[in-house]
């Protein structure tokens, strides 16, 4: 998994969501090695362990895990969107769903539409931030989407943190 040369890292905070906007983040580039190296500690299907034998899967070809495909997803948005000090962690993801294969080679770019934001009662200084994500590759082609909540510290409201 590759960046960019130079790629800054981005943390937006609380105020900088805004529901209905859609914010681009996050870059990498897969590669044929990046693929076996996770399938073979962590799901090694024959279809993502070599090309030889992916060949008689319905793709016919080496693919990446969908669950590696999560991971890199979760990279760039902790690295370019969610990450950094006022980030609190998550209640879990709604719907995740692997819409194309990610192939040797494919650069992957994320797009998150923010669809709800609201501070939490109960809590203080934590607001919770709802974004439906969609990553695609070099063609146009949204690979994999899913829904995310996120809770974000609401700097200078007092959240202590704690939040799953």
């Amino acid at each position: 998994m590759t960046k960019p040369p130079a790629a800054p890292l981005r943390h937006l905070d609380y105020e900088d969501f805004t529901v209905g906007e859609t914010v681009p983040f996050g870059y990498t580039k897969v590669t044929k090695a990046d693929i076996v190296r996770y399938a073979r500690a962590f799901d090694p299907q024959p279809f993502h362990l070599s090309e030889e034998t992916a060949k008689d899967s319905n793709i016919g070809r080496l693919i990446a895990s969908g669950y590696h495909t999560c991971c890199m997803m979760m990279r760039m948005l902790a690295d370019d969107l969610i990450g950094g000090p006022n980030a609190l962690g998550s209640p879990g993801v709604e719907e995740v769903k692997f819409l194309k294969p990610v192939l040797p080679d494919d650069e992957l770019r994320g797009l998150a539409k923010v669809v709800e934001k609201r501070e939490l009662k109960s809590k203080p200084g934590v607001g919770l931030i709802k974004c439906f994500l969609e990553l695609h590759n070099q063609r146009g082609e949204t690979v994999m989407s899913w829904d995310m909540t996120a809770f974000r510290r609401i700097p200078g409201k007092g959240a202590s943190g704690g939040a799953a």
